[in-house]
């Protein structure tokens, strides 16, 4: 009888010890994680001012296009006034010479 008491105090005292060791590790593993999960929010952190830097330089992009898109568009019409300008041009110095005669009669 004394040595299956004796056995089953060297069981539990080897479970306790197992579970010591169980402990320690999820502690160490816990340590680990909050660790690594620390250093990536650090490492995101510090490209904030990049990813930052980067969307700015995007939009300042897309709206460089945007305005010689929209000088294009202007510098065409532009001349498109002009031409329609210069072919209707002796139309309107007849209209005015008219008013003129008109005006004087």
């Amino acid at each position: 009888m004394d040595d299956t008491l004796q056995r089953l105090l060297d069981a539990e005292m080897r479970a306790e010890t197992i579970a010591q060791q169980a402990e320690a590790e999820q502690e160490r593993i816990i340590q680990k994680a909050m660790a690594d999960a620390k250093a990536e929010h650090d490492r995101f952190t510090a490209r904030i001012p990049d990813l930052h830097r980067g969307f700015i330089r995007k939009a300042e992009e897309r709206a460089e296009q945007t305005i010689a898109e929209l000088r294009r568009r202007y510098d065409e019409r532009h001349v498109q006034l002009r031409d329609q300008a210069e072919h209707r041009e002796p139309e309107a110095v007849e209209a005015a010479f008219q008013v003129l005669i008109d005006a004087e009669r």
